[in-house]
């Protein structure tokens, strides 16, 4: 591992996982501007889901724009550019999406939105691309896998929230009665998102999150070891690559479309207005966050008897941002305290398991 991203600060770490919030907090967002969307353009259900496609097809297409201009340039864009300075760029490119909501806002243009959408999770592709291997190599490799997941666990804290700030931001009061909200409320939120982004990165630029990988050392440490590693000519001749992109596929897909159609169920199927669904939503993500702040304890400087310990805590203590956000919000909670019980059942299941 490079010196550079070996004697690395913890501060550098808790800054780099800033951005899964962003991710985690606009992800979300979505799902609330699904049922308004549908709403104010008299969509069909179907055609409120483009909402959720415009931004996930981003990720596609960012990946795709990036394999052709590293070959253009021969050569890994990040390492030309650097993964610091690869992230800084994405957050540009992303606040540049949320300026689309201005003018989409005041010509009440769904396909203008869905552009800005698109924009932005476009400067999330880079910043993922950026992100994710400096999370692993930011530390011992052996526990890269539990960063990871702290840093998860972070995007879920963002997809936690992120329903119930954008609701208030859309709907005036988390606790209004009014589910017609008008178009131009969205465009605010969405401007001052565009402004953190841009404030983040200039943040990053002047930060000391490493820039540069060495590839080159991390191949020799790998080839130190040859029965660890089975050395092919293509990535993609990896069957645990692919196999993952299989499997990142089926999740994301699961996890995105039932987080897309959670408003339209609860507002059909039990009678729930739409300026009520948002601690639904947040409570759908916060159990995702229940899981990840549990695998990351591995990931903090503990003894083994505190890990244990912090092992059944934390999903309590994951449980308790939410109750707390909630409760600042206003919401009526008092349904979700049996919650309490289902996650005391996991921690059972967990120990017999």
């Amino acid at each position: 591992m490079s010196e550079s991203t070996n004697n690395y600060s913890k501060s550098s770490f808790y800054t780099l996982i800033i951005v899964f919030f962003f991710w985690g907090f606009v992800a979300a967002s979505n799902d609330i501007l699904i049922p308004v969307f549908k709403k104010a353009f008299s969509l069909s259900q179907a055609q409120s889901q483009l909402v959720s496609m415009a931004f996930y097809v981003a990720y596609t297409v960012g990946s795709i724009i990036y394999l052709f201009v590293s070959k253009s340039i021969k050569g890994d864009l990040l390492n030309k550019l650097g993964y610091k300075n690869g992230i800084a760029v994405g957050l540009i490119i992303s606040a540049f999406g949320t300026l689309m909501f201005y003018p989409a806002a005041n010509t009440g243009s769904f396909n203008l939105m869905l552009t800005g959408l698109f924009i932005v999770a476009l400067g999330f592709s880079l910043q993922q691309i950026a992100a994710n291997p400096l999370a692993i190599v930011m530390g011992d490799p052996k526990t890269g896998s539990q960063r990871l997941s702290m840093a998860g666990g972070i995007n879920n804290f963002g997809t936690t929230i992120g329903p119930l700030l954008v609701s208030f931001s859309i709907f005036g009061s988390v606790t209004s009665n009014n589910t017609d909200a008008s178009i131009e409320s969205v465009k605010t939120p969405y401007l001052i998102l565009g402004l953190a982004f841009i404030i983040v990165a200039i943040f990053f630029k002047f930060s000391s999150i490493p820039n540069k990988i060495d590839l080159d050392k991390l191949a020799d440490d790998e080839a130190e070891n040859t029965s660890k590693v089975i050395h092919k000519k293509n990535a993609i001749n990896y069957p645990q690559l692919w196999m993952g992109m299989i499997g990142i596929f089926v999740y994301v897909g699961v996890e995105v479309a039932t987080a897309s159609n959670l408003p339209e169920y609860l507002k059909e199927k039990m009678s729930i207005s739409t300026d009520k669904i948002a601690p639904f939503i947040s409570l759908y993500w916060a159990s995702l966050m229940i899981g990840r702040w549990t695998a990351s304890v591995g990931a903090f400087d503990f003894s083994e008897t505190t890990k244990k310990i912090l092992k059944y805590i934390m999903p309590y203590i994951a449980f308790s941002v939410f109750i707390l956000v909630n409760t600042i919000a206003n919401h009526d909670i008092s349904s979700f305290y049996v919650y309490v019980f289902v996650i005391a059942v996991m921690i059972i299941g967990d120990i017999y398991k």
